[in-house]
């Protein structure tokens, strides 16, 4: 008996000789805002640290800009649209994956994993996610973050003997009901404060005090976030994890502005991600591969060794790590369907070098406004002047929406110029059209006449 115990040991300490841990940190309503995309302003020193161990991706998408739906293509690799979060998770919205969809906590305990969560879940139902310890449990606006970073450091203490995956979701920067939690000293932070005069006012809003101000205090929310990735990077050293763990930090869905979050022009997708790996031979990356948040499960397993439950439509990113333009990454899809319940506005898209297109699926709906935004200094201050708009695009453009938009994005970044229905982008759009036509098909998207929710789905009635 006591043979074969010290055998099982032998064999289990074999298998995690070469232990290969994960952290994934996820932001919550950051946009491409941090000092190392290029924003002189705002003040991340720590992000910009992991940038330089690691590899910065210039290119990188959600597939969604809303929450639930974001997380929910994050934790299965398939788009919400297969997976079966729709909308919003909590309270009323009630949005859950599909019974059929496997998760990653599910696929890595299975493997052996240790595995936790620290800090916001947002996804249903709570079995889908059934992870060994929740730690720092979401609370609505908690900003803790040196709490929540103590949390994970204890896990990270105790996993000697198993690798682990490690989520860390913050609340920061996600608008709070003031001042994006900016409203208190939070322990362990110092408080980075901006001044309005000098915030980087993006392409997508109106140049107004009461916009800068609210760019300010999201400014502050991001810095606090920050920090936390700070208090995470020295927990792993001081636990001895810094040489085993692969860390990737990434945020939902874009800042909590018009313009941005729940939209998929780039301002709602275009994202943050940075991807440190303890076996990069080259750090200090700036990859300009278009990878999606729909390549984060396959990218997980491949560094953890764990095969794929079922089939998923993304790839891994681990052998781009250290190159700067890679081929074969030149193309990204998205879907959106609601955010609140209340919200329907499904939409879906391609999004090239040279173009965006997006097809509108419910154009003859008014585009809703998220209740967060919608109550946001900044929308006020717009819907007070209606001759202001976002930027160069009209209040009531981005209201009512046609059918279908195309975009050149290297004459219009701002994407205010539609081109669906020039005769000199005809081919153009055509060609954009059957691909996007054949993604919704290859990933039976139900919105599309014919096609099933999820793989190997049926109707039985």
């Amino acid at each position: 008996m006591i043979r074969a115990l010290w055998l099982l040991v032998l064999i289990s300490s074999a298998a995690f000789a070469d232990t290969r841990n994960v952290l994934l940190v996820i932001a919550d309503d950051q946009g491409l805002d941090l000092g190392v995309y290029g924003n002189s302003v705002l003040r991340t020193p720590n992000l910009d640290q992991l940038a330089a161990r690691g590899t910065l991706f210039t290119e990188a998408f959600a597939t969604v800009s809303s929450c639930s739906p974001s997380r929910s293509v994050i934790y299965t690799g398939l788009y919400s649209h297969s997976n079966g979060m729709y909308g919003l998770a909590h309270d009323v919205h009630n949005q859950h994956l599909l019974p059929s969809v496997r998760t990653l906590p599910q696929i890595l305990q299975a493997a052996g994993y240790r595995t936790a969560l620290v800090g916001k879940k947002h996804i249903l139902p709570d079995d889908a996610l059934p992870f060994d310890e929740e730690l720092a449990p979401e609370r609505p606006g908690i900003r803790d973050v040196a709490f929540m970073a103590g949390e994970a450091r204890k896990f990270m203490a105790k996993s000697a003997d198993r690798p682990f995956l490690l989520i860390v979701g913050f609340s920061d920067p996600h608008r709070a009901e003031q001042n994006f939690g900016n409203t208190r000293t939070w322990p362990g932070v110092t408080p980075a404060t901006y001044d309005p005069a000098k915030v980087v006012v993006p392409a997508h809003l109106p140049d107004l005090p009461e916009v800068r101000r609210d760019l300010a205090d999201y400014y502050e929310s991001v810095s606090r976030l920050d920090s936390a990735v700070g208090m995470l990077l020295e927990a792993l050293r001081e636990t001895g994890h810094s040489s085993d763990t692969l860390v990737i930090y990434l945020s939902d869905n874009g800042r909590a502005f018009p313009g941005a979050k729940t939209t998929l022009y780039d301002e709602g997708i275009h994202l943050p991600l940075i991807v440190s790996s303890p076996t990069q031979g080259k750090r200090g990356v700036r990859n300009d591969a278009m990878v999606s948040w729909i390549d984060i499960v396959p990218t997980i397993l491949d560094w953890t060794r764990v095969s794929r439950t079922q089939p998923l439509p993304g790839r891994s990113i681990l052998p781009i790590l250290e190159q700067s333009d890679p081929p074969g990454w030149d193309r990204v899809f998205a879907s959106h369907n609601f955010h609140e319940i209340q919200q329907y506005y499904p939409m879906r898209a391609l999004r090239t070098r040279e173009y965006e297109y997006i097809v509108n699926l419910a154009a003859p709906l008014e585009f809703p406004i998220a209740g967060d935004i919608a109550s946001s200094p900044t929308w006020r201050a717009i819907e007070a002047r209606p001759a202001v708009g976002l930027g160069a695009r009209t209040t009531q453009a981005f209201l009512h929406r046609p059918p279908e938009e195309l975009y050149d994005l290297r004459k219009d970044p701002a994407e205010v110029h539609n081109l669906a229905a020039d005769p000199a982008h005809r081919a153009v759009l055509e060609r954009m059209r059957a691909e996007l036509t054949k993604f919704r098909s290859d990933t039976k998207d139900p919105w599309l006449p014919g096609q099933s929710a999820v793989f190997g789905h049926r109707d039985n009635h």
